[in-house]
């Protein structure tokens, strides 16, 4: 594909590296939760908060070289899958920082401080609530799995273009040929 037709090298490594942040974080979070207070579950709590921290930074980082460089041109397609692409990219990057975000908020307010791999401490997001607490809980769950459906959404239309339409889309994140 040619540079036109293909996003930039470091448009590529960061979603891939987000998306893989991103799955490795929704697993955790859903294995953790399972398990007995334990050690186990304690240490999984905390890997969950430096994946989510890290993939705030790794959010801001994509967001701003999005904002820096020209995303290659739309493919062609439907005009209602254009919009539904548009607006699911929006909303992806949306829940890039909503999740993380109500996940700090919601550790601050239960009196959990992050501090990322152990060696940053990070200001608490909002005073420590019990009632604030649970809201930012649901709310972070909510996005969460509102992030997942979408992720899984934004894969299922990349492999359809990929093995049904066969349009080169997924080639420009540097999957296959064009």
């Amino acid at each position: 594909m040619t540079s036109t037709t293909r996003y930039t090298p470091v448009a590529i490594a960061l979603h891939w590296l987000l998306a893989l942040a991103i799955v490795g974080a929704f697993g955790v979070g859903l294995y953790m939760t399972g398990l007995p207070f334990s050690p186990t579950r304690l240490k999984l709590y905390n890997w969950h908060k430096w994946a989510g921290v890290t993939i705030l930074a790794l959010s801001a980082l994509r967001l701003l070289w999005r904002l820096t460089h020209r995303p290659p041109a739309d493919i062609p397609m439907a005009a209602w899958q254009l919009r539904a692409a548009h607006v699911t990219h929006q909303l992806l990057y949306v829940l890039f920082f909503a999740v993380p975000l109500s996940g700090w908020a919601y550790s601050s307010a239960a009196g959990f401080p992050i501090v990322w791999f152990g060696v940053l401490p990070l200001p608490d997001f909002v005073g420590k609530d019990k009632e604030l607490a649970e809201t930012l809980k649901q709310v972070h769950h909510l996005a969460a799995y509102g992030l997942g459906l979408l992720v899984v959404a934004h894969v299922a239309a990349a492999l359809k273009h990929h093995f049904v339409d066969r349009d080169g889309l997924l080639a420009r994140m540097g999957v296959g040929r064009a």
